[in-house]
């Protein structure tokens, strides 16, 4: 069996576990506990679906999963119901985005308010020195000069690049980040599968969720066509202004978008290249390299930085090498701060405003600011 990573300074602490039901949650609860921490499970219930929002909401089949972990790991299970606070904080912000035209990021809104407050928060009342989750990143000491200057714990992408998740870990701030451990940060996906089989768990095998946070897999247009009304317009050409077909509504489309447009007879497929609010009306291009698609300046705005309570001028950011990606997966981009802006030095396809730009520095996670 090949060893499990050791964490130092973790012996004899209590952490408390997010676990959800898949592998890399109880691959981290089994690094703690070979760590010598005393571990405690934690399924988070945030959503079930019962009025009709997702009739087929996993979580019971999640729950059954996460607990079965716990009991393979011989640690400690308990399950903590945060669904009124991820509607509050998370589901009524997804719907509103949406009704205004604009394509929210919720994930990276449920780690900063459910799994690292909600959660942290019960799970420090409890008895908890620590939370863990199974995300890929990593956190270390260190400091970026001339900026922060001080030794701090920073956030910095994941060794996996594959899997690193930093971007929807974003929204965190130092206060969270000083109470949370990343057990995966050093290792890739196939070896946490590895050790997850050699352990003999469960959920060994078990496929990797590609749905919204704590809601799971799902058809988004599907789901959003339940709580927002259609109002149906025009699809306009950009280049020629003529009229192509008709939308569903704006709230059902995102820019760079392909699928369901349901224009026929052109000679290259139509992407969504601009949404006219105010008319009510979609603009098209022709060709996925279309000019309209990209942009080289992004505005911005709620600029977050994780390491800082007082915010740095754009300036002073501007004095380290800076790289933003606006979207997950993404490889960051070579850019810098310009008046509120952020100025990408080779334009970027198809920003999309209610989406999260996120600021690095190297390695190094600096923050987000929501794309308006």
């Amino acid at each position: 069996m090949s060893k499990l990573p050791f964490l130092p300074g973790i012996a004899g602490k209590t952490i408390y576990v997010g676990l959800s039901g898949g592998v890399d949650s109880a691959v981290s609860a089994a690094i703690l506990k070979s760590s010598g921490a005393k571990v405690v499970g934690v399924y988070m219930k945030n959503w079930a679906g019962e009025d009709g929002l997702q009739l087929d909401c996993p979580w019971k089949e999640e729950m059954i999963a996460a607990q079965a972990a716990a009991a393979h790991l011989e640690i400690e299970f308990l399950s903590y119901n945060f669904e009124r606070e991820y509607k509050a904080s998370v589901l009524d912000y997804f719907f509103a985005e949406y009704k205004a035209g604009r394509t929210p990021n919720p994930d990276i809104l449920c780690n900063s308010e459910i799994k690292f407050k909600a959660f942290l928060d019960k799970a420090t009342d409890s008895g908890a020195d620590l939370i863990a989750t199974g995300h890929y990143a990593r956190i270390a000491e260190q400091s970026l000069p001339p900026v922060f200057p001080e030794t701090q714990r920073f956030l910095l992408k994941a060794l996996d690049s594959n899997k690193d998740q930093t971007y929807f870990l974003s929204g965190l701030n130092l206060q969270q980040l000083n109470k949370a451990v990343f057990p995966l940060a050093n290792l890739t996906k196939p070896e946490v599968r590895l050790l997850a089989t050699q352990l003999g768990l469960p959920n060994a095998t078990k496929p990797d969720s590609q749905g919204i946070c704590f809601i799971g897999d799902l058809d988004v247009n599907k789901f959003l066509h339940k709580y927002i009304h259609s109002q149906p317009g025009k699809i306009l050409d950009i280049d020629t202004g003529g009229n192509v077909g008709q939308h569903d509504g704006l709230a059902f489309y995102t820019i760079g978008q392909r699928e369901g447009l349901k224009i026929g007879g052109a000679k290259l497929p139509y992407y969504v290249s601009y949404k006219d609010l105010a008319n009510n009306t979609l603009y098209v291009a022709q060709g996925q390299d279309h000019p309209s698609l990209y942009q080289s300046i992004v505005t911005f705005e709620s600029l977050h930085l994780i390491n800082s309570t007082s915010m740095p001028a754009e300036a002073q950011l501007n004095e380290l090498t800076l790289t933003a990606a606006i979207r997950y997966r993404q490889q960051p981009q070579s850019g810098r701060f310009v008046e509120g802006k952020f100025e990408f030095t080779q334009a970027q396809r198809a920003v999309s405003p209610g989406q999260s730009i996120v600021f690095y520095a190297g390695g190094t996670v600096l923050g987000r600011a929501i794309i308006a």
